[in-house]
């Protein structure tokens, strides 16, 4: 294990297992599906090396014991605890169409994203009524959880609730810097000035774009129409372009 000039530890390449408990023991057992697939996919074998997470910033480096029907058991070598990020990235992403959703909250969660608040803008197609929303808030879910494993973060984001405009207003007013992602604004990202502790949230719009009093509401909010480029982005893309492009002036560095 290294670390980051600012501290952070890096978890390097080992295999990383989200468990919902870490429990305080010298000897872990990771069954369920994560040990399902720690045996059957992967194929771990004795005197592995492995990591084992809460998703809330507690890893244990372990080294494998045995593999079989029970799941995947390792001995705890050492335990530590990775702190937040600064600054804190929230990204409020309107809902897009199809399964475009978890692809955006995947490709987020490995660009560093902490929060991602799904936002039903009005020219969104995609609208989660009803019994609808409990999938949808568990699909996105999901998907963070398992490009947290893939990307080797010790936090999984968090996936809140669907907000509403009034709701993101708020959150916005909130920020020490708010973000609208807006292919006709004037000013790039790259000019800003990114704060290096705080948080920092980016809206990003449907696939049918922002109405004009959306982008009004934001910024009477506070937040700042900004463009990542010539090119327009899809949805699902968006976020992680504009969360790669505020690293470089923050986290990256």
């Amino acid at each position: 294990m290294t670390a980051t000039d600012n501290g952070v530890p890096e978890l390097g390449n080992a295999p990383m297992f989200i468990v919902d408990e870490l429990v305080a023991s010298d000897e872990l057992l990771v069954d369920g599906a994560e040990g399902r697939h720690a045996v059957e996919v992967l194929r771990l074998t004795p005197g592995e090396r492995v990591r084992v997470g809460d998703g809330r910033g507690t890893v244990a480096e372990s080294e494998v014991v045995s593999a079989g029907h029970e799941g995947l058991r390792v001995v705890v070598r050492s335990r530590i605890e990775v702190p937040p990020p600064e600054p804190e990235f929230v990204l409020v992403q309107a809902l897009p169409k199809g399964d475009r959703g978890p692809l955006a909250v995947d490709l987020a969660t490995e660009l560093g994203v902490d929060r991602i608040v799904p936002w039903t803008a009005s020219r969104c197609v995609t609208r989660w009524k009803d019994d609808r929303v409990a999938k949808g808030v568990a699909k996105w879910r999901a998907a963070a959880h398992a490009a947290s494993k893939q990307s080797r973060r010790a936090r999984v984001p968090e996936v809140t609730q669907p907000m509403t405009t009034r709701e993101v207003c708020g959150l916005l007013a909130d920020a020490d810097l708010a973000l609208v992602l807006h292919e006709q604004a004037r000013r790039p990202l790259a000019e800003l000035e990114v704060p290096q502790e705080g948080t920092i949230v980016v809206v990003v719009g449907p696939e049918g774009g922002l109405t004009d009093g959306e982008v009004v509401a934001f910024r009477a909010a506070g937040a700042q129409a900004v463009r990542l480029g010539a090119e327009v982005l899809r949805t699902s893309s968006a976020g992680a372009a504009a969360l790669a492009a505020l690293s470089i002036k923050s986290r990256w560095q």
